[in-house]
């Protein structure tokens, strides 16, 4: 590649309710509320094992069970609410940064105003904010995952990647 050529990587994103559901999952689990309901949920359950009071079992479930469901509905209803989600999402990366097009639409942001950059066994999650991410499918980049993750890793303060290959 000669020092003229600027490499882009370019995707276009379909998204779907199931991604939604794993980064709401992945951001609300590694949030206090999330972690405090999983500990509540789990000593409830413990405490029906231990002394088999049946008002144990049933909140221990509602607790448990309560926020993964309310997590999936949540992401049905976005993907009805949400138009831009109903049309796929070109993205371009450079060294200048991220490009989102869809349609008229086109907006951009430096690599600078990322302030965490995570992955699930799904998807690529670039943080911009502290309930705002950007989400890139690992099933929409398809043989481009490796060349996006060293572009972020390239671009983005190292402190800030927690993702692995």
């Amino acid at each position: 590649m000669s020092d003229n050529t600027k490499e882009t990587i370019e995707f276009d994103v379909n998204m779907n309710a199931g991604i939604l559901y794993d980064y709401m999952l992945y951001h609300i689990y590694r949030s206090p509320i999330g972690i405090i309901g999983t500990v509540v949920g789990m000593l409830l359950l413990a405490n029906y094992f231990r002394g088999r009071e049946l008002l144990y079992l049933i909140f221990g479930i509602i607790v448990v069970f309560y926020l993964p469901v309310n997590l999936y509905t949540s992401s049905k209803r976005q993907m009805l609410m949400v138009e831009s989600y109903k049309s796929p999402l070109h993205y371009t990366l450079s060294e200048e940064g991220i490009r989102v097009s869809q349609g008229e639409l086109d907006q951009g942001h430096e690599w600078g105003r990322v302030i965490k950059a995570v992955a699930t066994s799904k998807s690529i999650f670039l943080y911009t904010g502290k309930n705002v991410a950007t989400i890139f499918p690992r099933k929409d980049m398809g043989d481009q995952t490796e060349s996006v993750i060293r572009m972020i890793s390239r671009y983005v303060e190292p402190g800030k990647v927690k993702i692995r290959f």
